[in-house]
């Protein structure tokens, strides 16, 4: 409680939101301002009065927070948590695919570095990926970096041609069919929740995939008891601390993103002490990557 106490009263003289997305340990949820999937966390980031945003969650985000709050100081309480989705395509990858597939847009996951996003057409996350293809005149479209999210994608948007690039969420990746079919034998009539960042075999084997976001509100509305989740383990605290009522089992014990949990209590109230790990983005690349940011934030989920 002393933790808390520190980080609340720094927060009020510092005029500082706390901004956490979903996967991040529970005792972070509990002193988040707003908790949210990307998407939800981008919108929060660039309606926010607050000064100072401090965003729990990986590289990418807080760069995204930077990039469309210019006006704010972004902290990141662990500055080394990163993504290796994000970090599986670099600039010089990007152009050479631009280059072989020419005049084709090029849509980017969010999941994505600042200097990528700079380089894209238009950003997408899981809850509005297919609005965002399926705004696109084009039919061919060069989708990066994750192969998974664009191949459900393609699945759902047969008009289109995906050109993927081979990222993946390793963590997502682990998410196996023989998950689901064990956990289903030992929760029968469960509903089985995915994320679309998962391997299209698994997703094919799930009742419904969805973004994070997506989830809480398939949650909400179902009559279901007990639900089977195919994600990140911790997105279950949210789910169960919104629905006390339901029960809520991992597909899999495996899905656990170091990354996701390298952000700590402690680490929140240093970086509010000290201001040390802020996070900013060189102008000439911010300029260039907002604008694919922006139109991102014109398209709600699906």
């Amino acid at each position: 409680m002393e933790i808390i106490d520190k980080i609340s009263k720094l927060k009020r003289e510092q005029n500082a939101v706390i901004l956490a997305h979903n996967y991040q340990r529970p005792e972070v949820q509990d002193i988040a301002d707003y908790v949210g999937d990307s998407l939800g966390l981008s919108i929060a980031a660039s309606k926010t009065k607050a000064k100072v945003i401090i965003f729990c969650g990986v590289h990418f985000m807080a760069e995204t927070a930077a990039i469309i709050s210019p006006d704010k100081t972004v902290l990141m309480p662990d500055f080394n948590a990163g993504c290796p989705m994000a970090d599986m395509i670099d600039v010089p990858e990007l152009q050479k695919l631009k280059a072989e597939h020419p005049g084709r847009p090029v849509v980017c996951y969010v999941n994505s570095s600042a200097a990528i996003k700079a380089e894209s057409d238009i950003c997408c996350t899981s809850a509005n990926a297919i609005n965002v293809v399926k705004s696109l005149a084009e039919k061919e479209i060069i989708f990066i970096p994750d192969k998974f999210l664009g191949m459900f994608v393609q699945s759902r948007l047969p008009d289109k041609k995906l050109i993927l690039f081979n990222g993946y969420c390793p963590t997502h990746a682990r998410i196996l069919p023989e998950h689901i079919a064990k956990a289903k034998a030992a929760h029968p009539g469960a509903p089985v929740l995915v994320h679309p960042e998962c391997r299209p075999e698994t997703i094919a084997a799930a009742d419904a995939a969805l973004s994070t976001e997506g989830m809480v509100e398939y949650v909400k509305k179902s009559p279901a008891p007990v639900f089977l989740i195919g994600t990140e383990t911790d997105m279950l605290y949210r789910l169960g601390k919104e629905n006390p009522g339901k029960k809520f089992y991992p597909v899999t014990d495996l899905a656990v993103c170091p990354n996701m949990k390298a952000t700590t209590l402690e680490k929140v109230l240093w970086s509010l002490e000290d201001g040390k790990t802020e996070v900013s983005v060189p102008a000439e690349i911010a300029a260039k990557a907002r604008s694919a940011i922006e139109k991102m934030l014109m398209y709600g989920r699906e």
